[in-house]
């Protein structure tokens, strides 16, 4: 029977609301094997269109302000069943002008370096007709927590989401027809977020505002058909006030219980304007909201008498206590990562105090922040008595879908997957950040540049990517660079060309593309891909002095084989010639298959034949042309071979030099961010997939293994982020320092770039890897080796369930497929024999030699 399993609106299957036309797909499930999409009619009102594709139908009809369209669907197999489905989707403004006011308390100042104190907006407000529908169009310059009525608005966290201020910010859309009553009275409190509060390791504060700011329009429409509209303007009340006494990203929040609204101190408020004009569009990211609650699973008293708790996982989110307390009671909770001498470790957080600090109201009582969020396993309480609180904690993250799982024989390779998969929900909290807990929590863009693959196979990431993605086009510069971090918000580096992080321009969309098969994602980043490459040519190009020397990337500046095991920053700079070089050539090649499926077809020849250059040139200038370098080190064989930038007899010399490098470096890895992703399958791909397993199952220090038999629960930023002997690396970059006289230094327990060896797992050991756009076709080829004797492998794909499961068992091998319907999936066996597979269940079984 054929079903419509799913229909999505702009990447959302329930409460889409868009300012812009939207894109709609839909899967389809059969039991019937073979079965394809023969055609699907798709109509909103009175406009229709025929397609045959699942993905990419973007809707041309009229649109209204805040008007909802069903959207129907009709399929046909192409075994001649059909299938019907429903959903909807609203408009939001569109291009109707706001009515309502930004407003501010303009009296207002703070010092450098601080959060603003929260601001609370308040206004009420009569109904005396019967409602029918109401909702509220809401953003801020900060972020914002909504209550009506005295019930919070919506599920949402740190509303309205961090974008380009500058550029673009989001309004959300609430509805609150059932929160209405007939007197009611909406309070907002704006803390400072990341326009405002203090942001980044420089402390910068004011970024894109001088203070907080509110922007709110309610309608109501009644039964009798009239309607209401309440804005921001000068009838609204602010005050300093309130309950929240302190809200930021990085020393987190003070919230007094004891405070009651109608007794302190409020003034009319000062309407104002954005420092830019940004525009105001419907929200196009997703929501962060609570994901999971976690309990403790021990507690105990620390040498100092603080009591620990422990959550067994690193996390991004807050606590969430249940208080029985006295009036004027100050509870205190303090977040680490680990634990050193049985005390939280805080030094590594460098400035961030991390610490949430309640003010009891008397009696029974909940806390939880709701204006800041820390990444920590362990809590330590003070002020009150553990038998009088109930302590768990909320998992936070943007609301993606997660839609991948890998598990294999050895329980130690299945925990790393989950270490894998708990880094990328703890810095996947509105932007993709590199680390959830110290003073930094930045959009680092070569971090999700060698990520976003692992990402986009465990959890659906359109909508997620989409937003960061339109911030990095706003941001380039007009020379083609970027910001290395984005947003940027008041990030010192200036916008700038470099391999690896700019990369992620191409990078991102790319796997993106490929997991979600949306050609919008590359049609609206093209041109922004192709001015950066225009920008790396342009650099490489810089004081060349010969033709070799025209393609090989040195300037202005990469971070080279950055927080590789071996040397410190000033070492991994130095390799950046070698790794922007091979970076280039790769985005070269990727942006000839991108202009193919656009059908840019002068762009292909272009792209392919700079490629070709760029190899050459990375060939003359750093080999011998034989595959040997004259300078090695494991990232610069790595690359090269990943890349497809070898041929022959030099691929070969080549991964033997890689081998005899790491054999000599007592088969450990020695490479840093931009290698590490790609080291196995340099291996595994060209003859050495028995060293890839053996470096993949290494136990000692550097290796992901490492990291979790030490008690890791997530990927840590650096090998020996905790040594061997129980100590924290919190050496400064520059290696000057000593420990003690360190400020924290540059270790993370939560930062997932080395945790992009998940692609390895999922598209050679299980083996199930795309080979066009959201896995319209692909392939299952399982490499099997390193005595793992199972390993199974699901993504949920634009077309529906994509799974493999293989033992061995001596010389026997099975596998299990499921192929999604309209897909085509190539079987590689083990023994040699290709499959090749359309839609539904298939089992196979083979000899191992």
């Amino acid at each position: 029977m054929l079903t419509i399993s799913s229909i999505k609106i702009e990447g959302l299957e329930h409460g889409c609301v868009t300012d812009h036309a939207p894109v709609i797909s839909f899967t389809l499930s059969s039991d019937r094997s073979g079965e394809k999409l023969r055609e699907a009619i798709i109509e909103v009102g009175n406009w229709r269109t025929t397609t045959t594709d699942h993905i990419n139908n973007l809707y041309t009809g009229p649109m209204k302000p805040h008007t909802s369209y069903e959207v129907r669907i009709r399929a046909i197999g192409s075994s001649g069943e059909q299938a019907e489905g429903m959903t909807t989707f609203r408009t939001g403004r569109l291009d109707t002008p706001w009515k309502a006011q930004w407003i501010t308390d303009m009296s207002y100042d703070f010092p450098k370096k601080v959060s603003p104190v929260p601001m609370t907006f308040r206004r009420s407000f009569d109904l005396s007709k019967t409602v029918q529908k109401a909702w509220i169009n809401v953003t801020a310059l900060g972020v914002y927590e909504l209550d009506l009525n005295g019930e919070k608005v919506g599920q949402d966290y740190f509303a309205p989401g961090f974008t380009s201020y500058d550029h673009q910010i989001q309004y959300q859309t609430y509805d609150i027809t059932y929160q209405l009553q007939n007197a009611n009275t909406i309070t907002a409190v704006v803390a400072g977020g990341w326009a405002v509060g203090s942001f980044n390791y420089g402390r910068k504060n004011k970024i894109n505002a001088d203070r907080q700011a509110l922007l709110c329009e309610v309608y109501v429409q009644y039964t009798d058909g009239t309607s209401d509209l309440l804005v921001t303007d000068s009838t609204w009340e602010v005050s300093l006030e309130g309950n929240y006494r302190m809200a930021e990203w990085y020393d987190g929040e003070t919230y007094d219980a004891t405070i009651h609204l109608q007794s302190v101190q409020w003034k009319p408020v000062d309407v104002t304007q954005p420092r830019k004009n940004p525009a105001l569009l419907a929200q196009y990211g997703l929501p962060v909201r609570v994901q999971e609650v976690l309990r403790p699973i021990a507690s105990k008293v620390s040498p100092s008498g603080e009591v620990i708790y422990d959550f067994g996982q690193n996390f991004a989110g807050v606590i969430h206590a249940k208080i029985r307390g006295e009036k004027y009671q100050q509870i205190v909770f303090r977040h680490a990562e680990v634990l050193v001498d049985d005390e939280l470790f805080v030094k590594s957080l460098r400035t961030a105090k991390a610490t949430a600090t309640y003010i009891c109201q008397g009696g029974e009582q909940t806390y939880s922040p709701r204006l800041t969020y820390m990444g920590f396993r362990y809590v330590g309480l003070s002020g009150i008595d553990p038998e009088h609180i109930e302590l768990s904690a909320y998992v936070l993250h943007s609301d993606f879908k997660e839609i991948g799982h890998f598990s294999c024989s050895n329980e130690l390779v299945t925990q790393l997957q989950s270490n894998i998969r708990w880094g990328g929900r703890s810095n996947f909290v509105d932007i993709p950040t590199d680390c959830p807990q110290r003073d930094e929590r930045q959009g680092w863009t070569g971090d999700i540049a060698v990520f976003a693959s692992t990402a986009c196979f465990n959890f659906d990431m359109s909508r997620f990517f989409d937003k960061w993605l339109m911030d990095m086009r706003a941001e380039q510069s007009k020379g083609g660079g970027f910001p290395m971090v984005v947003p940027r918000g008041g990030d010192h580096w200036p916008a700038m060309a470099n391999s690896c992080w700019g990369d992620s321009s191409i990078l991102v969309p790319w796997a993106e593309y490929l997991a979600r098969g949306n050609k919008q994602v590359l049609e609206k980043q093209y041109s922004s891909m192709k001015k950066f490459l225009k920008a790396a040519k342009w650099w490489s190009s810089f004081l060349s002095v010969s033709p070799t020397d025209r393609y090989i990337w040195r300037f202005p500046f990469h971070f080279g084989d950055w927080a590789a095991p071996e040397g410190d920053a000033k070492v991994w700079l130095k390799k950046g010639k070698w790794i922007g070089t091979a970076y280039f050539a790769n985005s070269c090649g990727i942006m000839a298959e991108i202009a193919a499926i656009l059908g840019h077809t002068e762009d292909i020849r272009y792209y392919k034949g700079l490629r070709e250059k760029i190899i050459a040139a990375y060939r003359n200038a750093f080999t011998d042309k034989q595959g040997n370098l004259k300078k090695e080190f494991q990232t610069a064989y790595v690359l090269p071979l990943h890349f497809g930038m070898t041929k022959g007899k030099e691929t070969d010399r080549m991964v033997n030099n890689l081998v005899r490098l790491i054999q000599e470096a007592d088969n450990h890895l020695t490479t840093g961010f931009t290698g590490t992703p790609y080291l196995l399958f340099a291996l595994s791909d060209y003859g050495q997939l028995e060293t890839a397993y053996d470096l993949l199952l290494q136990e000692e220090c550097p290796s992901w293994l490492y990291e979790v038999k030490a008690g890791g629960t997530t990927i840590w930023e650096r090998w020996d982020s905790l040594r061997p002997d129980g100590t924290v690396n919190i050496e400064e970059l520059s290696g000057n320092k000593s420990a003690e006289e360190s400020s924290g230094g540059m270790v993370s327990f939560n930062h997932y770039a080395n945790g992009a060896v998940g692609d390895w797992f999922y598209k050679r050991m299980a083996g199930i890897e795309p080979t066009s756009g959201g896995y319209k076709t692909f392939r299952i080829a399982p490499m099997v080796g390193g005595g793992i004797t199972w390993a199974k492998a699901s993504t949920e794909t634009p077309y529906g369930l994509a799974s493999v499961n293989w033992k061995a068992d001596g010389n026997e091998f099975s596998i299990e497929i499921a192929v999604p319907v309209s897909t085509t999936c190539s079987l590689y066996m083990p023994d040699g024999e290709t499959h090749i597979l359309t839609s539904g269940q298939h089992t196979f079984q083979c000899q191992l030699s």
